[in-house]
């Protein structure tokens, strides 16, 4: 009698769950990943704080007066929260808008010439990153009084 061998079939690669407190620790995410991640970041806090960007519209263009009071509140502070961390709120709104408005420009750029390259989508997250990261430097120097 012959001996009939099965065929030998390829192994499928093997999923598993993963444990978000010791996989995803040592994951590297790819630059396109963190800008995808940022962008959706950046939008959340910019809705979030749509009520003290409102403020601020509101206070700098009612008055002189109230003018006066806004650039008060960002020097010296309102009641016990010091006027640093209005610029900080302010400086985090800065990147945020920032860094919405590259990705958002880079999105648009990758639909109206299909550039969905791995490399392409690398290069322009990292310029997406650098440019937003700059920009938000600039402004902040600014706003902090450097020039």
């Amino acid at each position: 009698m012959s001996e009939v061998t099965s065929p030998v079939r390829p192994t499928k690669p093997e999923f598993r769950n993963i444990n978000a407190f010791t996989d995803l620790p040592t994951y590297r995410l790819p630059p396109a990943g963190w800008v995808s991640i940022l962008h959706r970041v950046s939008g959340a806090l910019m809705f979030l704080l749509l009520p003290f960007i409102i403020w601020m519209f509101d206070t700098s263009i009612t008055s002189e007066y109230s003018y006066a009071k806004f650039t008060y509140v960002f020097n010296a502070g309102l009641g016990w929260i010091p006027g640093w961390f209005f610029k900080l709120v302010a400086l985090a709104l800065i990147w945020a808008y920032l860094h919405h408005i590259t990705a958002g420009l880079r999105h648009l750029w990758m639909d109206a010439r299909h550039a969905v390259s791995k490399e392409f989508g690398r290069s322009s997250a990292i310029a997406t990153l650098v440019v937003s990261l700059l920009l938000t430097a600039a402004l902040g120097a600014k706003l902090f009084g450097f020039y």
